[in-house]
């Protein structure tokens, strides 16, 4: 039968691991690179999250290997590159859209991150934690009559625009790819007509070739002062040295991140600079990629690939009794 791996199986879907055992022999081991790399000799289908890179490296220690499947939309966790080349199939999200519509675990942790960043909320629970309640240091400012600019109005995107409006907020966006259009979202031209009138930014674009650095130096010297800017895309598309010299530099209100560009990287130098400055400003918000990481979430995407491996395999008849 055909041999699946699925080297990141915490809390994954009961649903979604029957399907697994119906068209292949399933193991399923919690695997870091090291592990990983000697668990393939015989693997045909491996199953990812996030944690590991699916590089060269991994990939050639992988003969047998036919399928990656991947409930993630983004694959820059993934040579995709070299498995195009060995003609290796790569099952993921990107471009599920009807179905990515129904899952808000993004959007909402999004929404989440803004409300830390505008209410001092992090910062106001480990103040009383530390025995201090010193009601006056943390206070917020209202969302109701701000501005909300959003960079990509794709599925989250328009989630988060309709969040901005159940908040009272003033809500436009920044898409040139968009067609059909919102009601009551402002449409601007250009990145900087957002940026100029936005007290919060929120990214959301997919990470390629034309939108890594996207956000950088000049659009974050667009936005007014105090500006708060948010993003749970890809870390990629933030030009992260440029921002943390913003930072150093008080040019920019405030900070939320739950993606980093350097996060797969072993060293993480970035990573390490951004968390530095965390540790003694109350201005930057970090979170390890947790977007998606909802129970609810992950179960439903894990069942969808799940059934998206199951035809895939028996339309390329590699489903081995």
């Amino acid at each position: 039968m055909t041999r699946i791996l699925n080297a990141e199986p915490l809390d994954y879907s009961p649903i979604a691991r029957d399907i697994l055992r119906e068209i292949g022999t399933l193991e399923e081991i919690d695997l870091h690179r090291p592990e990983l790399l000697t668990h393939l000799d015989e693997t045909n289908v491996l199953i990812v999250r996030l944690r590991n890179q699916i590089d060269r490296e991994v990939i050639e220690s992988a003969p047998h290997l036919k399928v990656i499947v991947t409930a993630t939309t983004g694959l820059d966790h993934i040579d995709t590159a070299l498995t195009t080349e060995l003609n290796i199939k790569v099952l993921s999200l990107k471009g599920e859209i009807d179905f990515l519509r129904s899952i808000p675990a993004t959007a909402e942790h999004t929404w989440g991150l803004i409300l830390g960043l505008v209410r001092n909320l992090p910062w106001a629970h480990q103040s009383v934690l530390s025995g201090e309640w010193q009601r006056d240091r943390f206070r917020g400012r209202d969302l109701c009559g701000r501005h909300l600019g959003i960079v990509g109005l794709g599925r989250i995107g328009e989630k988060i625009a309709r969040y901005g409006q159940a908040f009272g907020m003033k809500v436009a966006a920044y898409d040139p790819y968009r067609q059909n259009w919102l009601p009551e979202v402002k449409r601007t031209s250009t990145l900087e007509e957002l940026c100029h009138q936005s007290e919060i930014i929120s990214l959301h674009i997919p990470l390629n070739d034309k939108t890594r650095g996207f956000f950088g130096a000049q659009a974050i010297s667009w936005l007014p002062p105090g500006a708060l800017l948010i993003n749970t895309a890809r870390g990629a598309v933030l030009d992260e040295t440029a921002l943390l010299v913003a930072l150093e530099n008080g040019l920019i209100g405030g900070v939320a991140l739950d993606v980093l560009s350097d996060e797969t990287a072993p060293e993480r130098p970035l990573t390490a600079r951004l968390v530095e400055y965390a540790r003694s400003h109350t201005n930057l918000l970090l979170t390890p990629h947790i977007g998606g990481a909802t129970i609810d979430s992950m179960h439903a995407t894990e069942i969808f690939m799940a059934g998206k491996l199951a035809e895939y395999l028996s339309k390329a008849h590699l489903l081995k009794k």
